[in-house]
């Protein structure tokens, strides 16, 4: 008897892109919903029937050509919402009819919080989402952008929200930064001061007979600045250079 074979689980959440005209939308959208961790692509009724594999798509997908292989082409928003449970219209100009308006960041809260299958719906670049399929779907998503001009880029429109769902379902931790070097010891740092005076006597910066709070200042500096050990090296690489570069002392050479 063999392994035990698990089902994979539906992926919650699905994207649609409904009449599209632009191949590079649709690689840009591809890659806008990898990057926020996000798979599964739906098209309706897109302009080119081989608009997956057309050579801008695959360019502005630019990493997410799995996104491309596993995204699907059908033949209407119904067969696009198979399996889905609560659907998501975007769109930018209000109907006096059809579902509630709000913002992403208002609406997708509570909506993260329960377990609906749910779809992202947005229109062509040309005329948006028709009417009756913004009346098929629960909610209208709208963007809040400035009074005025709110045309937003097909492909800009889905980050927009992929990052306010991911952000809904507990989003990604930052990067963290490589960790910084730790700071000089106190003996390097004075090493580092004492080549320094021997350059600026050197120089005739520096008057040994009266150095006046010179030094003082600059160790000053050296413990704002806190080195690291890399960098107090570089300061005396250019130290040495600096001796290098002057002329020998009388009695020298």
């Amino acid at each position: 008897m063999g392994p035990e074979i698990v089902p994979t689980p539906p992926q919650r959440t699905r994207f649609v892109l409904t009449d599209t005209s632009h191949a590079g939308n649709v690689g840009a959208a591809a890659r806008a919903i990898k990057v926020m961790g996000f798979g599964d692509l739906v098209l309706v009724r897109p302009r080119f029937a081989d608009v997956l594999s057309r050579e801008e798509t695959v360019a502005m997908a630019s990493g997410a050509a799995d996104v491309l292989a596993r995204a699907r082409i059908v033949a209407t928003l119904a067969d696009a919402l198979d399996g889905v449970t609560f659907a998501c219209a975007t769109a930018m100009t209000p109907r006096d009819f059809g579902p509630p308006t709000r913002a992403p960041r208002d609406a997708l809260p509570a909506l993260a919080a329960g377990s609906d299958r749910v779809a992202f719906v947005f229109g062509g670049e040309r005329f948006g989402l028709a009417n009756d399929d913004v009346y098929r779907c629960h909610l209208c998503l709208s963007i809040p952008t400035a009074p005025g001009y709110g045309s937003l880029n097909l492909a800009q429109a889905v980050q927009i929200v992929a990052y306010e769902w991911r952000q809904a379902l507990g989003g990604f931790d930052v990067a963290s930064p490589v960790a910084e070097p730790a700071a000089a010891d106190q003996r390097a740092v004075q090493q580092l001061l004492a080549h320094w005076r021997e350059v600026l006597v050197d120089v005739g910066y520096l008057d040994p007979a009266s150095p006046k709070k010179l030094l003082p200042r600059l160790n000053r500096l050296l413990q704002r600045a806190r080195p690291t050990l890399q960098e107090v090296h570089i300061l005396r690489g250019i130290a040495r250079a600096v001796q290098r570069a002057l002329p020998p002392r009388r009695g020298q050479g």
